[in-house]
């Protein structure tokens, strides 16, 4: 079994351990507090492991604690993994990030955009650019979440049955289709929008490779990184080490539903669909820290990874300058721009948590994040399986305590 584990004493590689122990120290109140189940955390630098803390539970109610091997829902830390499949298509040459998005999927062609009104009085016109690759890979595409509540296109979601972003009873090919059919928010390519795109971009992959999403990312990305426990369902072995999904209450936490996972899933969501061990997180953030490359085997090239990790947001501005929708006015919003599939730090003095020029990473619901700091060579995940209701301000605490542990 593939386990992640502490390969080198942090005063080797220039981490402080005291700093570290006050890392766990200050998210294991979070556990004792009733505020989370448990964590895993990892810090590495160089690549080498240096730091790797488990505390609290897996399953609060069966008292099963965290462990190296337990596995995590990261619903949208599985949007950088599909970014690289995506990539490897590119540099194939089997894709380009310019190509119509309609070119692979004919539903998308004669796309509309909204131009005012909402309800019965909504007004849409027809696209004055085509809907891009790449605006699917930067959130720059004009599609939403259902959930948002904040736009007259959002309601449309909702009506059309996509309030959890999948047609019910559908597959991928069918929930992408009924995206296609409702208007976009914004010209592409103008405005950044958190959404769908990366579903669509799955079906891409899936159109463009002739293979079911999943088959292509293990074959392509999982088996060649060795990321052994990573994919879109559990099997019999590993149900004893999923986690438990767990949610905020007045009263402190209690289980919730999570993605059905018991069996292949109908809807393949290269949006949120992934589980993996953080032994799986640490290869995957490996294969971006070494520019495309591990262990022998390069699954892309590495100007192709420092394309990915760059700011694509038009006029290179932040993510807080698209307005007031809740995925952007969000403080840590400040001074990060977006690339392909993960946020990057384009100016270090306004971001709310210190952070090195050109750190990227992304996070998921579960309250699961990973970051790559360039610039001191650091590399760090947390997971947990708490979906709160509101943000617990956690990750800033995060950053901030390990630059803290950063000596040199």
């Amino acid at each position: 079994m593939a386990l992640l584990r502490q390969e080198v004493d942090p005063s080797e590689v220039g981490l402080d351990a005291k700093a570290l122990d006050r890392l766990d120290q200050h998210v294991a109140h979070y556990v004792d507090e009733g505020r989370l189940p448990g964590f895993l955390v990892a810090v590495s630098r160089g690549g080498r492991v240096a730091h790797l803390t488990t505390h609290g539970r897996r399953d609060v109610a069966a008292g099963l604690p965290v462990e190296a091997d337990t596995l995590y829902r990261i619903y949208s830390m599985t949007k950088p993994v599909t970014s690289v499949a995506a990539l490897i298509l590119i540099e194939e040459g089997r894709l380009r990030l310019d190509d119509p998005v309609a070119d692979h999927l004919p539903a998308f062609a004669d796309q509309r955009v909204y131009a005012g009104g909402s309800g019965k009085d909504l007004r849409t016109r027809p696209v004055e650019q085509p809907l891009l690759v790449r605006h699917l890979m930067t959130h720059t595409a004009g599609l939403t979440f259902a959930f948002y509540h904040c736009h007259p296109v959002d309601a449309l979601y909702r009506e059309a049955g996509l309030e959890s972003a999948v047609l019910p009873g559908s597959d991928l090919a069918g929930t992408v289709e009924a995206y296609a059919r409702l208007p976009l928010q914004f010209e592409p390519g103008t405005q950044w929008n958190y959404s769908v795109a990366t579903n669509v971009l799955g079906r891409i992959i899936e159109v463009v490779s002739g293979q079911p999403l999943d088959e292509f990312l293990a074959e392509r990305v999982f088996r060649p990184l060795g990321m052994p426990d990573a994919g879109f369902q559990v099997s019999g072995e590993q149900t004893g080490r999923l986690a438990e999904l767990y949610g905020d209450t007045a009263g402190g936490i209690e289980p919730i539903p999570g993605l059905p996972l018991n069996g292949r899933p109908r809807f393949l969501s290269g949006s949120g669909g992934m589980v993996a061990t953080a032994y799986d997180v640490h290869r995957f953030t490996e294969l971006l820290r070494r520019r495309g490359e591990l262990d022998g085997v390069r699954l892309l090239a590495p100007e192709t990874v420092d394309l990915m990790t760059r700011n694509h947001l038009p006029g290179d501005v932040d993510l807080r300058a698209f307005g007031s929708r809740p995925a952007h006015d969000e403080p840590g919003n400040d001074g990060v721009g977006f690339g392909l599939g993960v946020s990057v730090v384009i100016d270090p003095d306004r971001t709310q948590a210190p952070s090195g020029l050109g750190t990227y990473g992304w996070s998921g619901v579960a309250t699961t994040t990973f970051w790559i700091d360039p610039s001191r060579d650091v590399s760090v995940q947390f997971l947990t399986q708490l979906r709160p209701r509101k943000s617990l301000k956690l990750y800033p605490d995060l950053k901030r305590l390990v630059q803290e542990a950063v000596t040199d």
